[in-house]
């Protein structure tokens, strides 16, 4: 009888991979599964909706606050202690009854100061009120 001697293979000194790359798939189905779950909140809310139209023969009246605190009605700048009488004449002088008064503010400045050009323009007799902002560049 002959004998054969059984040479082992030789050593591959590599690693592999593919345990490392399940456990990896596996982690990423789970994330991709609890992260919506995440998300929500338990609060039952009824968001509201929203639509944009165009101004077709509205007259809006522009109300305008720098950062430094200069004030602006459409393009007239105007003083400060002066706003409450010249918002009021140019309210009166439009002949449209709903006037849409829209609030420019620039973003550093407080919205207590929004508040009370919103206040002091209701006090004038503005019935629309609406606060200007940037769409976001999603």
């Amino acid at each position: 009888m002959q004998r054969f001697k059984v040479t082992p293979d030789p050593i591959i000194p590599k690693i592999n991979v593919t345990p490392i790359i399940d456990v990896a798939l596996v982690l990423v189905i789970i994330l991709l599964i609890t992260a919506p779950m995440l998300a929500v909140t338990d609060l039952n809310v009824n968001l509201p909706q929203a639509q944009t139209r165009g101004l077709e023969n509205e007259v809006n009246l522009t109300i305008t606050l720098g950062k430094t605190g200069e004030l602006a009605i459409n393009e007239k700048t105007i003083a400060p202690e002066n706003f409450s009488a010249v918002l009021w004449s140019r309210l009166n002088e439009l002949e449209n009854e709903n006037v849409l008064v829209v609030i420019r503010a620039d973003e550093d400045i407080p919205y207590q100061a929004v508040r009370k050009m919103l206040k002091e323009a209701r006090a004038a007799g503005a019935r629309r009120l609406a606060i200007a902002t940037r769409q976001s560049g999603r």
